[in-house]
């Protein structure tokens, strides 16, 4: 039987895809809102919790953002410590731009692509 990140990470890679073309075809506002959907649904896996942190803290390097940065770095270890234990919350959209301990609503077609990948466990 499939993992959750197994399940989750087809979707997470085609936000990442997508991340990368508007990066690409000069919209990083809009690289970086595919980064957060892909952070909303890689937290509940480790390793796409800590990846999609490090493609945020390029995004931000790229984008001369210390803020983006330093922020990102905090995540990275946040993601690295605290995912395996459940203490993320739901709905984070996971830039430096709101709190790390903030829940958030969950888009209704990330919601259902998550609880689809849930329920099979």
């Amino acid at each position: 039987m499939k993992s959750y990140y197994e399940r989750i990470k087809p979707h997470w890679e085609l936000e990442v895809a997508a991340a990368t073309r508007a990066e690409s075809n000069g919209d990083p506002y809009l690289a970086f809102r595919h980064l957060e959907r892909a952070h909303i649904l890689g937290q509940n896996s480790t390793w796409l919790h800590i990846q999609t942190h490090i493609l945020m803290m390029r995004w931000g390097w790229r984008q001369s953002s210390s803020r983006e940065v330093t922020g990102q770095l905090f995540r990275i270890f946040g993601a690295a410590t605290k995912t395996a234990f459940g203490l993320i919350p739901a709905g984070n959209t996971g830039g430096s731009n709101v709190s790390p301990f903030r829940r958030m609503p969950v888009p209704r077609d990330l919601q259902t692509l998550m609880s689809a990948a849930r329920s099979a466990d």
